[in-house]
């Protein structure tokens, strides 16, 4: 019954394959991207090169993709000391957590959202979080997402779906995935396409580094979010991944 969705989108490798997933799903899509402080500010002008393509090279996606729109939410790099939004080096804090874990940066992404949303008509907010194969962030869980997604609704008197598409996947699923949409998006040769795009456009590295080229995409290569994306290109790519061509219907 859902028509509409909104899409937290970074212009990384998660985010992007989010993004395709709803555009095959929904009539009418629209983006949102947050300014926050990061570190890896150089994601924001890789989302609108992500854009461009999906436009350019998807044209059925294209009549479905909306209005982007980008929030600024600096307040989160204030009350934070983190080394997303900090000059410091990575490491495990006291508290098992990794010093990358902004609190309470998707509880604000996600609220903002939904009002944005229900100023926009829209029915669905599709985000990226997944606790698969992640680096542990407690706002990035399942029980998180749905205890929002009741908080939201009952706050917004409207009913709202969370959808976590990458939720139970891991990346080289992840990967997989983003294969098989841009298979199933009627261009030929749009799973290849797709994930060329995703390895030459999106951004993940959280130093921002957009000098080195690996196989996988920019990134400095040594930073949590390039080993994940990293690991979980060679393990698809060694067809640890098989089995995963459903995931997109």
């Amino acid at each position: 019954m859902h028509t509409t969705a909104l899409v937290l989108f970074s212009g990384g490798q998660d985010s992007t394959t989010c993004l395709a997933h709803a555009l095959q799903r929904y009539q009418r899509v629209e983006t949102l991207g947050f300014h926050y402080g990061q570190r890896h500010a150089v994601e924001m002008d890789a989302r609108l090169c992500v854009l461009s393509e999906l436009r350019r090279q998807f044209p059925a996606w294209t009549e479905r993709l909306g209005q982007d729109h980008v929030l600024d939410v600096g307040v989160l790099g204030q009350v934070s000391e983190t080394s997303l939004t900090r000059e410091m080096a990575f490491q495990i804090e006291a508290s098992g957590l990794p010093n990358t874990f902004v609190p309470g940066r998707n509880l604000v992404f996600l609220t903002l959202a939904a009002a944005l949303a229900y100023r926009r008509g829209l029915q669905v907010i599709v985000t990226g979080v997944c606790e698969t194969d992640f680096s542990g962030y407690p706002d990035c869980r399942d029980d998180t997402i749905k205890a929002l997604q009741v908080a939201l609704s009952l706050g917004l008197d409207r009913r709202l779906l969370l959808e976590t598409p990458l939720m139970w996947i891991d990346k080289a699923q992840t990967w997989a995935l983003a294969e098989q949409l841009g298979a199933d998006s009627g261009v030929a040769g749009g799973g290849q396409a797709l994930v060329d795009l995703i390895v030459e456009h999106s951004h993940t590295c959280y130093l921002g580094d957009r000098e080195h080229r690996h196989d996988w995409g920019w990134g400095c290569g040594s930073c949590p979010a390039c080993e994940l994306r990293a690991r979980g290109w060679q393990r698809w790519r060694a067809g640890l991944s098989d089995g995963m061509t459903s995931l997109a219907r």
